[in-house]
């Protein structure tokens, strides 16, 4: 009976033990994978941020191309613009004239039909400061018929606040501050603009001095032939 009792204790001792060593290698199985994965999701984290670096590089190659597609256009439409108005144009015969202007009204209607519009995310601040620099120069382009000349050196002064480089004449503080207000994209496009008008302005100088060049040229043949 006592050997019967002691064998019965020992296998019940072993009978725990081994119960033991199975709830001890059920938690280590259950750490082990949750630690598994733990590595796992991070992996997967990683991949997941690899991919959006990625995205984000491409999102912004997007917006630069359409960014340029929409200064082509800008671009397009002055030069058929200045063709029409170039002092060529009133050098021709009304018929060559007519069929050209028929030629560039349709390269122009078909430019137009091509929509880009690459939106800029302002804060209200930035917002506030486009509206001021574009109010500014509207109100100089204004004056551009009651006075020529102080206009053209206000579009200089504007276009020296938007540049890095050595302004050859005075600069615009006050639209100067304005336009560091601006968002990135809007200073870029203040400054595209400012350049356009200038060219036009220049433009349309030269077509003047040599309209007034023809004009004299006429006036001297006429007075030579009066002698």
């Amino acid at each position: 009976m006592a050997q019967a009792k002691i064998n019965a204790k020992a296998s019940e001792g072993a009978q725990q033990q081994q119960h033991q060593q199975q709830q001890q290698s059920q938690s280590g199985g259950q750490l082990r994978g949750r630690f598994y994965r733990s590595t796992s999701m991070a992996d997967r984290s990683s991949r997941l941020l690899e991919n959006l670096d990625q995205l984000e590089l491409r999102v912004e190659a997007f917006r630069d191309a359409a960014s340029a597609m929409e200064q082509e256009k800008e671009i397009l439409l002055e030069m058929i613009h200045n063709i029409q108005n170039s002092q060529d144009m009133r050098h021709i015969s009304e018929g060559e004239r007519e069929e050209l202007n028929l030629t560039a009204n349709r390269l122009m209607g078909r430019t137009l039909t091509v929509e880009v519009s690459v939106e800029t995310i302002r804060n209200a601040q930035q917002q506030e400061s486009l509206l001021h620099a574009t109010k500014m120069i509207d109100e100089t382009v204004n004056k551009l018929l009651d006075d020529l000349e102080d206009a053209k050196i206000r579009l200089m002064s504007l276009y020296g606040a938007c540049t890095s480089d050595v302004p050859a004449g005075p600069i615009d503080q006050k639209f100067q501050s304005v336009v560091i207000g601006c968002a990135i994209e809007d200073q870029k496009k203040i400054k595209r603009r400012l350049e356009t008008l200038l060219r036009n302005l220049e433009n349309s100088e030269k077509s003047i001095t040599l309209l007034e060049h023809q004009k004299s040229s006429v006036r001297q043949s006429c007075n030579s032939k009066q002698d």
